[in-house]
């Protein structure tokens, strides 16, 4: 009897995680539709034809049923994890929904079946950890990425400062030196340009793109750039003079950021050197003799 209930919590700990990554990893409706959408007018529709069958995954399949479940400050509050972190293809809003209400039934399906044979409280206990971290885990991750990006931006914006500077001192307007930064940078801080000059193309006011992208990309060097340029714009001072300061500043802070990692290290160091290193200099050092004593005293 104990074999079968091992073989049948083996083969539920299998099929709940295969059954939940076969449905989070669908194509997703929109995207397709998008992608055929711009190879519409390339590409032949008899040769390759847009398929409109229906999608689990969609807007009107388990994501809608996951934004019904979903509170409406967990849903915003996702959206800006998402734009902070580059809004990665592979993990649209309606997949990230359908990961925070799959993650937590299979984390507790697995807690149940754990309590099921081992009863007890620590089970209960780690089933509830378990299956609290599952609903977080999309969040989690979204926030690394953001995270990530963010430090490369930080990195990123003094260079890109200089280059935006020559660009106005040569005579270019400023909207034309972002364009250009933006179209010969690459990273995330040049997508952010991009993105911020689409923005203004489609009627967006300079001042609303600006604080936007601030927003969006929650850097707060960058946030204090754009706070410059929109008092530079709004009172009529030099927006050459504005980008030469402000790439002397980043430069300054980021060999500020460098110089306080290094100090930090030896701090690091300290506790992997008495938790690992120490204690085995203490064995090999004073093993031989500790065992002399002990020798000679029995």
């Amino acid at each position: 009897m104990p074999s079968v209930v091992l073989l049948a919590i083996a083969a539920m700990s299998l099929s709940l995680p295969l059954l939940a990554w076969s449905i989070l990893t669908r194509p997703d409706r929109d995207h397709r539709q998008i992608a055929a959408n711009l190879r519409r007018g390339l590409l032949s529709t008899a040769t390759h034809p847009v398929s409109r069958s229906p999608d689990p995954a969609g807007p009107h399949g388990f994501s809608a049923v996951a934004r019904r479940l979903t509170p409406t400050g967990s849903v915003r509050r996702l959206d800006r994890l998402l734009a902070r972190a580059g809004r990665p293809p592979a993990w649209p809003m309606g997949r990230l929904l359908a990961a925070k209400v799959i993650l937590p039934l299979v984390g507790g399906a697995l807690s149940l079946l754990n309590v099921a044979v081992n009863p007890g409280t620590l089970a209960i206990l780690t089933g509830s950890v378990v299956t609290v971290v599952c609903y977080f885990v999309p969040d989690l991750l979204l926030h690394s990425r953001g995270q990530e990006r963010s430090q490369k931006i930080a990195l990123e914006l003094p260079d890109t400062l200089d280059q935006m500077t020559i660009a106005v001192e040569a005579g270019l307007g400023f909207d034309s030196a972002m364009a250009r930064a933006g179209k010969n940078g690459k990273g995330p801080l040049a997508e952010e340009l991009v993105r911020t000059m689409q923005d203004i193309q489609v009627g967006q006011s300079r001042r609303q793109a600006y604080e936007a992208l601030a927003a969006r990309v929650g850097v707060p060097d960058l946030r204090k750039f754009v706070r410059a340029i929109i008092q530079a714009d709004l009172y009529g001072i030099s927006v050459a003079d504005v980008l030469r300061t402000q790439a002397a500043e980043m430069r300054m802070k980021r060999r500020q950021r460098a110089e306080e990692k290094a100090m930090q290290i030896p701090v690091k160091v300290i506790f992997p050197l008495m938790l690992c290193i120490l204690p085995v200099l203490f064995i090999v050092l004073l093993g031989p003799a500790v065992m002399g004593i002990v020798a000679a005293f029995t």
